[in-house]
């Protein structure tokens, strides 16, 4: 239980004053309201929130989203940017091990109708088509010299051999390969764990799951990108894999070392940082950025295998079937990005730790498709539950350099849903709700029960009535592969 001091601001933030530990360089603020943070309060997570407002060169505040829940060095859902030209620092803490862990959601021409005599079948031919689990391998096996490639050229180099089409690489952030990769500041190590995982969903919370359209918020918006009620989706979440979390675990230790050579002094050595202009920092930028495209690659290739497997089952192509890209979105990343501070434009260090970014109308890094109507911004729930289409807003890029939320955020560990669902009754749940699951064993469905989560509906809503991202639509959960 965290029993710091927490001022209630408005009904969708709460602030941490930097008063409240000595080494504080600014405030902490958490989006939630009077709901929520009773939940979050039960973590320790509000600390974490704390630890990193100490970060030399932060700026405005120390920020975590609604789905705020423990991580490692930074809270789950916490944002900080730091200025480059004043000390500011780099950590992979505020990244994540899963490097570009995201999301990625396509719509289709098929209604509910269409789809509801062959759930069974849809979710079976993706379980067999889709490598899923701990250490699964992809058909695509590579060399070293072309996994090479793929950390440069990202999407791009799935797109090239025809897993994909261009208008896919105008529906990803980053046009799906961030540039500044440098595949020679990563080890060996990671290269060795990354060449057969190109295609690969992986393990823990990463999942494929075919939804319906149950609620539309937004009609103009939804009209626009072409949604309608009972329309069927496919919501993609995956990572980096094992070629991520390599890259984050070699330059942890790296920066433990930063610290005292840097004369940095943290509360938690696990915010271990280094300057952004540092020789350290810019080889763990270059590795970040290559597991980045390593996991836009990797979404890519998911994508293929979700649509080939929808063209056996209806006996149509991919695209006669309507399957075209929203959107793909990273939520753990830390990307240079210009914003306002005090008033004046600075290029400052994003990082986004289970955070969606969330770009209003009108901003330069948005396809033209996206102009009118600011970037989509996809926020899955549990797999019981629902999941959301929101856009990103101009108060976002104001007040949390464009970020919103990520997901609806755990209330329980793993370990502790393990021991307490009953595994037997929650797939009676499923059945009953008509949510067919499919995974690599029963531990993961435990893990991932909807028990263990916050109710996606409260999570957004936050969102929402803060300004951070504008509701379009819900979607229903119909079928899911865990990883």
């Amino acid at each position: 239980m965290w029993e710091g001091p927490l001022e209630k601001i408005s009904d969708c933030k709460f602030k941490i004053p930097k008063s409240y530990k000595p080494g504080m360089r600014v405030d902490g603020i958490i989006y939630a309201d009077e709901k929520l943070i009773g939940s979050i309060k039960k973590d320790k997570a509000p600390e974490q929130v704390a630890n990193v407002a100490f970060l030399p060169g932060i700026v405005k505040h120390s920020l975590a989203m609604p789905d705020i829940h423990w991580g490692y060095g930074f809270s789950i859902g916490g944002v900080a940017a730091t200025d480059p030209e004043n000390e500011g620092v780099i950590s992979p803490g505020g990244v994540g091990y899963d490097i570009n862990c995201g999301v990625r959601l396509l719509k289709t021409n098929l209604t509910f109708e269409d789809v509801k005599s062959r759930i069974s079948r849809i979710v079976d031919v993706l379980y067999q088509n889709v490598p899923s689990g701990v250490g699964s391998k992809g058909e695509i096996k590579v060399s070293f010299h072309e996994e090479k490639k793929i950390l440069l050229g990202g999407a791009k180099w799935a797109v090239k051999r025809g897993l994909g089409i261009e208008e896919d690489l105008e529906c990803c952030e980053e046009y799906g390969a961030i540039e500044g990769a440098d595949p020679d500041c990563v080890s060996d190590r990671a290269y060795e764990r990354g060449k057969a995982q190109s295609g690969t969903l992986g393990s823990g919370n990463h999942f494929i799951e075919v939804q319906a359209v149950d609620e539309i918020f937004d009609k103009s918006v939804a009209e626009k990108l072409g949604l309608f009620t009972g329309q069927i989706m496919v919501m993609i979440h995956s990572g980096s894999r094992g070629f991520g979390y390599q890259v984050c675990d070699d330059y942890l230790r790296v920066m433990v070392k930063c610290s005292s050579k840097y004369g940095i002094n943290l509360p938690d050595r696990q915010l271990a940082c280094a300057p952004v202009n540092s020789r350290e920092a810019k080889q763990y930028i270059g590795a970040m950025k290559s597991a980045a495209n390593y996991a836009w690659c990797n979404r890519q290739v998911l994508m293929h295998l979700v649509r080939e497997s929808f063209g056996r089952i209806f006996s149509k192509s991919w695209q006669s079937l309507g399957m075209y890209l929203i959107y793909d979105v990273a939520h753990n990343i830390a990307k240079f990005e210009k914003h306002k501070v005090n008033g004046k434009e600075k290029m400052l260090c994003v990082h986004r730790k289970g955070a969606t970014r969330s770009f209003g109308p009108g901003n330069p890094a948005l396809p033209v498709r996206y102009k009118d109507i600011g970037q989509p911004v996809i926020i899955p729930g549990d797999m019981g539950t629902g999941s959301y289409l929101l856009v990103g807003t101009k108060k976002a890029e104001e007040e949390t350099f464009g970020t919103t939320c990520h997901g609806a955020g755990r209330v329980k560990s793993r370990h502790e849903s393990i021991r307490t669902v009953d595994f037997e009754g929650l797939m009676r749940d499923f059945k009953s709700r008509g949510i067919e699951v499919r995974a690599t064993g029963k531990r993961t469905i435990m893990e991932e029960a909807p028990s263990a989560y916050k109710n996606v509906d409260d999570v957004v809503n936050v969102v929402h009535r803060a300004g951070l991202s504008k509701k379009v639509c819900r979607m229903k959960p119909l079928c899911v592969v865990k990883g």
